[in-house]
């Protein structure tokens, strides 16, 4: 079974966000439930799958239960959930060829997706994640050369190739 593409992923609702957190870190941290009730400083597990049930995750609990699983979805899904594009803060560092041939297979999908849409073959659901996906990739590149132009980058090194 391949590995998931966790950028590609778009949460669908609270649940479907949380459900992906714990996911992502059972696959990539070895993190069971126990371990990221624990983190949290929970006294068991039961208070977390309660709150996944009913996808009632307090607003204070978000960041830690997000620090836990390793990755942010419950915070991507309210922010697109709100209409809102999520990128990273750009850092202004050089893209490498892998990045630009991410980028255009997002933009292609998307694209992809669109066609098939239109032709009354594609899901709604799924034609909207491609075109998040390859919206937020496309704005991550532009704020990286935005910020490569400031003078406090050094862009000397060829270390992170």
């Amino acid at each position: 079974m391949p590995k998931r593409n966790w950028k590609r992923i778009q949460p669908t609702g609270l649940n479907h966000a949380m459900e992906l957190c714990l996911e992502y870190a059972r696959e990539r941290h070895n993190r069971s439930v126990d371990r990221v009730a624990e983190g949290m400083g929970m006294a068991n597990k039961w208070t977390l799958y309660k709150w996944m049930e009913s996808g009632s995750l307090p607003a204070r609990m978000i960041r830690p239960f997000e620090d836990q699983c390793g990755i942010d979805f419950v915070s991507r899904y309210l922010a697109t959930s709100a209409g809102k594009l999520v990128i990273d803060v750009p850092t202004g560092k050089k893209a490498r060829v892998g990045d630009i041939a991410e980028l255009q297979e997002l933009l292609n999908a998307a694209t992809g997706q669109l066609i098939k849409f239109w032709r009354g073959n594609g899901d709604a659901g799924e034609t909207l994640t491609a075109i998040q996906s390859g919206m937020e990739a496309l704005a991550l590149h532009r704020g990286q050369v935005e910020k490569s132009q400031q003078p406090e980058f050094d862009f000397g090194g060829d270390d992170e190739h």
